[in-house]
């Protein structure tokens, strides 16, 4: 069978993506259970970054500041400024042992329902920083 995403100048989340729904789009486990309802809730146009990128972005409810959620369970969540760039993180994860679109779905919820409550009990990470290869180590 092809691999038609390998083309895809898309990253490697987004690519376990999409091969997750290729190969179990009607998949009743944990996993696509959560990424199922996930995808029920999001806006046409999260579900449309969602589907490109793995990731989606969310309004603050206080704020209005704008977050990207990007896929996984803890330390996924990432300001966002005006030029698109991502800022200081945050980390909150709901009660239990949730699949990751379980865990998105809440974040979501959180952050576009009650901001500063979710901000209030998450661990606040540094800004991101994608790696540079011309570091050294």
């Amino acid at each position: 069978m092809s691999r038609w995403w390998r083309s895809l100048a898309i990253g490697p989340r987004a690519r376990a993506l999409v091969e997750l729904f290729r190969v179990c789009p009607l998949d009743d486990s944990k996993n696509a259970r959560g990424l199922r309802l996930l995808r029920e809730w999001l806006s046409p146009e999260q579900r449309a970054q969602f589907d490109a990128e793995g990731q989606f972005d969310v309004c603050g409810s206080d704020t209005g500041r704008r977050y990207r959620i990007r896929y996984g369970t803890s330390a996924n969540i990432y300001e966002v400024n005006e030029g698109g760039r991502l800022g200081a993180g945050w980390c909150f994860v709901p009660a239990g042992g949730l699949v990751a679109g379980d865990v998105m779905l809440a974040q979501k919820i959180a952050l576009e329902s009650s901001e500063a409550s979710a901000l209030a009990v998450a661990n606040r990470l540094p800004p991101f920083r994608a790696w540079d290869a011309r570091q050294s180590w």
